[in-house]
């Protein structure tokens, strides 16, 4: 037993001196290849991504930022493969054969790897068409949430619940975008029949101007929510449709206080918001002679 455990140190030691330290040097060569690499797919985004005339600085570089991480995402992964392949050659295991294995298992699965293929073909024409970067709140098929992840194959999104979604790109159909260069807020508002609409709209345009004028609130809005139009003749109420342009993802927030403002502007002016009431009328029963 001595014997063996001797034999066995006495030929580790040359094995770790050998493989051991060539092991140690492609682990530590794929780190720096993927530190180099890395920087220099950031810097040459950086330079060869060109702004748009629409496009906000703070969209050019969630732009940036969404390929940055996309390029370096698939040069870990292949970096990770090629440095493992070699590593399991220094272990003494034949790599040839391995290859030639994964040929014939990718014929097998061809078939079933074509939606692979879909999905990784869809995402590169989605990241190049710029349809929507990590930080965009976007609606994909009816699912709503916040872009935390793009990759080749699928978009991961966070909804208000906090639930992840995972989205494979050769699945979607319909992607609409609630963050991208600026945003709308569109608010509905039923005020009483008898309201002067002439005095509503100086209300309502007054109110407006005096939000994009507040510092708090100022440097989010674009143009300031104004009476756009009457919407409908509804069966308690006049609505009317009030619409105004904000940066992105600002627009909830505007919108918000803006109902918190004509509120109290309504109170003030005497225009009433009907609200729906129900008359019941009472039979009288006649009394017994």
């Amino acid at each position: 037993m001595q014997e063996n455990i001797s034999k066995w140190v006495d030929n580790i030691g040359p094995w770790l001196l050998n493989h051991g330290v060539k092991i140690l040097f492609i682990a530590f060569l794929a780190y720096l290849l993927n530190v180099i690499i890395g920087r220099i797919i950031v810097r040459t985004v950086r330079i060869a991504v060109v702004r748009d005339e629409n496009m906000s600085v703070e969209s050019e570089l969630k732009r940036e930022d969404t390929l940055i991480h996309i390029f370096r995402g698939a040069l870990r992964v292949i970096l990770i493969v090629l440095a493992l392949l070699m590593i399991m050659q220094e272990f003494g295991l034949k790599i040839g054969p391995i290859l030639a294995g994964a040929g014939i298992v990718g014929v097998a699965v061809g078939f079933g790897g074509q939606y692979l293929i879909k999905d990784v073909i869809t995402g590169l024409f989605m990241i190049l068409e710029n349809q929507y970067r990590i930080g965009d709140i976007v609606n994909i098929d009816g699912t709503s949430g916040v872009v935390q992840d793009i990759t080749l194959r699928k978009t991961t999104l966070r909804d208000l619940d906090g639930t992840v979604h995972h989205i494979n790109h050769g699945s979607i159909v319909l992607v609409s975008n609630l963050s991208k260069d600026f945003a709308r807020v569109n608010i509905e508002i039923g005020i009483a029949y008898d309201t002067d609409l002439d005095h509503l709209i100086k209300v309502i345009d007054r109110t407006g101007t005096e939000l994009a004028e507040d510092p708090v609130f100022k440097e989010f809005i674009i143009s300031p929510p104004k009476f756009l139009r009457v919407e409908e003749f509804a069966d308690s109420a006049i609505v009317v449709k009030i619409l105004g342009d904000t940066k992105p993802l600002k627009q909830w927030e505007i919108a918000g206080e803006l109902r918190k403002r004509l509120k109290i502007a309504f109170d003030r002016e005497g225009i009433e918001i009907p609200f729906p009431q129900t008359v019941i009328h009472q039979a009288k029963i006649p009394s017994s002679q």
